[in-house]
């Protein structure tokens, strides 16, 4: 453990250094703190040597220091004192693991969002506001994008009908380690757990900076489960009617669109095939 890569904790002190630089000292702060920033890259440097986010510090340093006419030897920014423990008076200032805030703090407005939702035979609201009837049988994605996995099943309504119904969900919550271990969820007509397939209600795995930026809460017991995902903006619904699923999704649109070609399967975003 002591051996690990420690890059993220650098970049992490480096944006809390440079948060709310203002007046006339702001450069050289900014160079404080890029040297600050430099100097905890070179202590990781020998567990960092195939880490892509290292070597993209390391050079983005070196393009800051030379764009602000920073000198390489200087002081360097005071150590960050620990945050306190938080309260139920509000988030830290700065909080990597909240979307919301995040975005707000880089972009200066809040994030837009997108909304979706399949239910019945399975009926599809698209990210694009367009409706779809999906009469297909067995398993498909309905997102996949770079931070989740969502995969409905769909089973005849009866035997010998053409109609189907979604019958199953899995929900994966992709790894994000300075947030969020790996979650999955999964749901069954007549089974709404309250808990992801490990146990466990929210998605710490050890310490984190973000706190419990990933939980799960029974609305309704057996009906009704609210998945609030904070580090990617992000709140799943999955609700039980008659003898169906459904689920719904409100997302910030840049993570609803982080995907690649090779995920073009989504119903959520394409339609029905």
């Amino acid at each position: 453990v002591s051996s690990q890569c420690k890059i993220l904790r650098c970049n992490s002190e480096y944006v809390a250094a440079t948060l709310n630089l203002r007046g006339s000292n702001r450069n050289a702060a900014y160079c404080n703190a890029l040297r600050s920033y430099s100097h905890c890259t070179r202590k990781t440097a020998r567990t960092c040597r195939g880490d892509l986010a290292y070597h993209s510090a390391v050079h983005g340093i070196e393009d800051l220091m030379i764009q602000n006419n920073c000198s390489k030897e200087g002081p360097t920014s005071p150590p960050r004192p620990r945050p306190p423990a938080p309260n139920h008076q509000g988030f830290e200032s700065l909080d990597i693991c909240n979307y919301e805030k995040s975005f707000l703090y880089k972009h200066g407005q809040p994030p837009s969002y997108q909304h979706c939702a399949a239910f019945g035979d399975p009926h599809i609201r698209t990210f694009h506001d367009d409706f779809h009837t999906c009469r297909v049988e067995g398993s498909w994605p309905l997102l996949d994008n770079d931070y989740l996995f969502v995969q409905a099943t769909s089973s005849p309504v009866a035997k010998g009908s053409n109609a189907t119904v979604t019958s199953k969900l899995t929900i994966i919550f992709k790894n994000m380690k300075e947030c969020i271990d790996q979650k999955v969820y999964q749901a069954e007509i007549d089974n709404l757990p309250a808990a992801f397939e490990d146990g466990s209600v929210n998605g710490m795995g050890g310490e984190r900076p973000g706190g419990i930026s990933l939980a799960i809460r029974e609305r309704s017991p057996g009906r009704h489960v609210e998945i609030r995902a904070e580090y990617i903006g992000t709140t799943i619904a999955v609700r039980q009617a008659g003898r169906q699923l459904s689920f719904s999704i409100r997302a910030a649109e840049e993570v609803a669109h982080a995907f690649t070609e090779e995920q073009d399967l989504q119903l959520r975003v394409g339609g029905c095939p």
